[in-house]
């Protein structure tokens, strides 16, 4: 099983350079959505460090000065919503969800091929349901004029909003990595890229070679080649 991000290992991984970017139209889609997605990161960090000072705050405003919060609370969840939720598609995208590998080891080559696929498949099948009825919160929050039962009361659209278009980024992310696989193989789809998880211990480059970028899991063994510069030839 892999796990998602973890801090200590990612910071110690060695990393190749940046690879190339495929040609056509998928690879400028697949740049601009890899742009955007660390745009939302930044964002996302941002976003927790804010939630930790608002929490802080609400301690310090509460229990040392002994004065009644009523905003602190509600608002540090609207930040981790939104980091949690805008950051899905760039965890997607580094292969970083939890997911269990513990069939990778026992099937073939060509089924693990299938499997991968599938597994994305499914993924974005409940995604696309995910991000229809988070949509259709919002758009009852709206017209409802929807707000929260504190006596801050914040409108309801804001979370949906965020959890929409997390989701709505997220099931786009997936349907890039399918196309990807279909088309240049599931190395192409984020299988090759180095793991950024608890995972990323087994992979570390141990010889101090900025030259071998730590690989992920190899669930195809090597008979699918990432081929960038060849067309889709394998």
């Amino acid at each position: 099983m892999s796990h998602g991000f973890d801090a200590a290992s990612a910071a110690a991984e060695v990393h190749a350079g940046p690879a190339p970017r495929p040609p056509g139209l998928l690879g400028a889609v697949e740049h601009a959505i890899g742009l955007l997605n660390r745009l939302i990161l930044g964002l996302g960090g941002l976003a927790l460090v804010a939630a930790c000072l608002v929490l802080s705050y609400s301690v310090l405003i509460r229990y040392v000065l002994h004065e009644p919060t009523e905003w602190q609370d509600e608002m540090a969840v609207f930040l981790i919503i939104g980091a949690t939720f805008g950051s899905a598609a760039a965890v997607q995208a580094k292969r970083g969800h939890v997911a269990i590998e513990a069939l990778t080891g026992l099937l073939p080559a060509g089924v693990n091929r299938v499997r991968l696929i599938l597994v994305d498949a499914v993924s974005l099948a409940f995604c696309l349901f995910f991000a229809w009825k988070s949509w259709a919160l919002d758009h009852e929050a709206w017209v409802d004029g929807q707000v929260s039962q504190s006596t801050w009361g914040p409108p309801l659209w804001i979370p949906y909003t965020m959890m929409a278009l997390g989701m709505s980024l997220l099931c786009l992310q997936l349907a890039l990595q399918i196309v990807a696989a279909l088309a240049r193989g599931p190395r192409s789809a984020g299988w090759a890229e180095p793991k950024i998880g608890v995972a990323a211990d087994i992979n570390r480059d141990l010889h101090d070679r900025p030259d071998l970028t730590p690989q992920g899991p190899d669930p195809m063994g090597t008979t699918v080649a990432t081929t960038l510069g060849t067309g889709g030839k394998r």
